[in-house]
């Protein structure tokens, strides 16, 4: 199968001035980029007009369930997405032993969504991965492998410092899952069982992933009042284990903790000059999307779900889960604090029961029920078994701005999908080329393809994608600059992007003048 795009504006990811030119497809690579192609090709598509560039890479993505019930995945690839990295945050499908099956889905389903669709006993990555390409997959997935998982499987999921011979453990788990394919390994040190770990313990499975030449991408222990302490963690565990430190969803929370800013940037500048290879994601949205039970104390998780559980129906448990949001935790990204009890909205729940709570903020639980909110959520908690997802309002589009000028910034979507999702499931790589590009010039075009592209590949060495190549995996996105733009609307959030008329994976054509052909055209990426 031979393709030929004509008469483009091509933007190549590389911060090349474009240039009008031709490419020519041939099966799923590009083999000639040129000013001008005539040869005999199957397809021609006129792109006059048009911006020809490199697909999109979302360098933060959480269809890692979703993925294997619905592998088409089109709401990622409207918005030109045509590599994605699965495994976030330190909590994923894989690895994950048998007995923990029921526990560590319940934990899973306020982020990733839950379904009885699939068989939940692969156990290992290689077996996930395994699942992935068996159903076949929409775009292109790579893996990361979580340290909650790792430690899972290791320790199980008590609250307490791991032992020497558990770390060798970890240390042995993540060698074998960086072998059968993943490209790293991520944590998240605000969710359980990570948020438990000590910094050795990542330090010595970090050397593990340094020396497979992978990438340690993190969801640091805070975004808020504690984030310079926390950036020196993350740091430190890079100067110490060689490893490629990449932090997720870059920011700062709260206005209290605005201040900071300054000093973020200063502990990016130092930390270049150090030696560390340092890069970070970023949604263009001044709202954060995760589970609800994020706003609940670390301790009140320990031992899994089903632990949690038996905490929301005691009341004691309960009030002091109050006096901890009320009062604070050393360490502990509270929430309800920085984003206020009015800025926390509900998106997604389990059961029909509670349908009536998306959309509504903390404080309209509690009105509507005429209890204190903090126990209209607690009680949503309860009731839905923790698969409650929501929003949170945390900055300024300044700030936004400010990191999204970095050069260690590339852009992502960490879009959860289920129930009414954070527009940026939706929207965030075109709202990067129509408000910051277009509207506003924060980036020149080719910075923030690049940005959307090369970037993200090297950061994550995605290789053979990223740029338009002669070589290169023929992953295209076909866009029209003076229209694009992306959704912003976090009440009518499931809208596609506009113009965004081609998308090409592994050359095939699964964006056709807008028209979304249901196409399996993606594969799994496996490293090392």
């Amino acid at each position: 199968m031979r393709t030929l795009v004509k008469h483009g504006l091509i933007v190549d990811g590389n911060k090349t001035k474009a240039y009008k030119g031709d490419l020519l497809i041939e099966d799923d690579k590009i083999i000639k980029i040129s000013s001008e192609i005539d040869e005999c090709a199957d397809k021609v598509i006129d792109a006059r007009n048009r911006v020809v560039c490199p697909g999109f890479i979302d360098t933060h993505s959480h269809s890692d369930l979703m993925i294997l019930v619905n592998p088409y995945n089109e709401v990622k690839i409207r918005q030109g997405i045509t590599t994605e990295v699965l495994g976030q945050d330190g909590i994923s499908m894989a690895p994950l032993p048998k007995e923990y099956i029921s526990s560590w889905r319940k934990n899973l389903a306020g982020l990733d969504g839950e379904s009885d669709e699939i068989n939940w006993e692969y156990e290992t990555t290689a077996k996930y991965l395994d699942m992935m390409e068996q159903k076949g997959v929409g775009l292109n997935e790579a893996y990361l492998v979580p340290h909650g998982n790792i430690r899972m499987e290791a320790m199980g999921l008590e609250d307490r410092p791991a032992t020497k011979e558990e770390i060798q453990k970890m240390c042995e788990i993540t060698e074998r899952e960086l072998k059968a394919g993943a490209i790293g390994l991520s944590t998240g040190l605000i969710y359980i069982p990570c948020a438990y770990s000590m910094t050795e313990e990542i330090i010595e499975m970090c050397k593990v992933v340094a020396k497979y030449d992978g990438v340690f991408v993190v969801h640091q222990r805070s975004e808020a009042d504690t984030i310079l302490k926390s950036m020196e963690e993350i740091i430190e565990i890079g100067k110490e284990s060689g490893v490629k430190v990449h932090f997720s969803h870059f920011k700062v929370c709260g206005k209290d903790n605005w201040k900071y800013i300054p000093q973020v940037i200063e502990l990016l500048e130092n930390t270049k000059k150090g030696g560390v290879k340092v890069s970070f994601d970023q949604y263009p949205y001044a709202a954060g999307s995760t589970m609800l039970g994020v706003v609940l104390p670390p301790w009140a998780h320990s031992g899994g779900t089903d632990k949690l559980l038996e905490r929301l129906k005691d009341k004691e448990q309960r009030q002091r889960m109050k006096d901890d949001i009320a009062n604070g935790i050393d360490g502990w990204d509270n929430f309800i604090q920085f984003a206020g009890i009015d800025q926390i909205f509900v998106t997604s729940v389990k059961t029909e029961k509670n349908k009536s709570a998306i959309g509504k903020n903390l404080l309209e639980l509690g009105q509507e029920k005429k209890i204190d909110p903090l126990d209209a959520t607690f009680d949503l908690l309860l009731e839905e078994e923790n698969a409650v997802g929501m929003v949170d309002f945390y900055g300024l589009e300044e700030h936004i701005i400010q990191f999204m000028k970095r050069e260690e910034q590339n852009v992502c979507t960490d879009g959860l999908l289920s129930g009414k999702p954070h527009p940026r499931a939706y929207g965030s790589f075109p709202k990067i080329l129509g408000r910051y590009v277009r509207e506003l010039g924060v980036l020149e075009l080719e910075e923030a393809v690049n940005k959307m592209t090369k970037k993200a590949a090297e950061s994550f060495s995605i290789e053979n994608r990223g740029q338009i190549k002669e070589g290169y995996y023929a992953d295209i996105v076909i866009f029209d600059k003076d229209i694009v733009s992306g959704c912003d609307d976090y009440i009518d959030s499931m809208q596609y992007p506009t113009g965004i008329d081609y998308v090409i994976i592994n050359g095939d054509c699964v964006i056709e003048e807008g028209k979304y052909n249901h196409i399996k055209a993606g594969k799994v990426l496996r490293g090392h």
